[in-house]
């Protein structure tokens, strides 16, 4: 399934993931305001426990709220090293979310979502990520396209995935083999699904 950057092509069926932002999707649903803070003195929630063998827990703030997932070294280990680089260097902060595809996905990634004015060019190939490739495909069948599966996208080839990142908003097999899950959403998923196209990534940090 060839993933393609065109703007009109965006009325193929869902089961392809585009680099390019859904704005008709973001236009029909409106943005809901954020969640109210936590009341004082209300006791916080312990952090979620990753399942065991997983990797480092990756915390990303966003404009609706925080939620985290694990990573998969093990199956994934060049393609979560080079995700993990990338939060250390503070490429995610201050990007916008440039794709979502309601019951599908949501996806950022892109560092040209900082300036609106390109916003027609988000999600393109061209410039739409860090500049280096992964170079590998790691795909497993270990991890699947279930609801809140993290994954890499490209642009048809798999071993030249970057930075852009996908959060499974529902199951999907077809994509199963076609593109490597990193990863699993741990705990946030309800923010995961509030999230619209333009909304910021304030912060993605590695949990210690």
């Amino acid at each position: 399934m060839r993933i393609v950057s065109r703007p009109h092509q965006l009325r193929r069926a869902l089961g392809v993931l585009l680099l390019v932002p859904t704005v008709l999707a973001a236009q029909a649903t409106p943005k809901k305001p954020a969640a109210p803070a936590q009341p004082a003195g209300a006791k916080a929630s312990a952090p979620a426990k990753p399942s065991p063998g997983a990797g480092p827990v990756v915390v990303v703030e966003t404009a609706k709220g925080t939620f985290e997932f694990e990573t998969y070294p093990a199956d994934a280990p060049k393609s979560v090293e080079h995700v993990l680089a990338l939060v250390k260097k503070n490429f995610y902060n201050g990007q916008r979310v440039h794709r979502v595809e309601p019951g599908f996905v949501v996806q950022f990634g892109d560092p040209k979502t900082r300036d609106m004015t390109k916003r027609d060019s988000w999600g393109k190939t061209t410039g739409g990520g860090s500049g280096k490739p992964i170079g590998v495909a790691e795909i497993s069948k270990a991890h699947l396209h279930t609801k809140g599966a993290v994954g890499l996208a490209h642009a048809g080839d798999a071993a030249q995935a970057d930075s852009q990142i996908y959060v499974m908003l529902g199951d999907r097999p077809s994509l199963n083999g076609k593109y490597a899950v990193i990863g699993q959403v741990l705990s946030g998923m309800d923010v995961v699904q509030k999230l619209q196209v333009e909304d910021i990534i304030k912060k993605v940090s590695i949990r210690q």
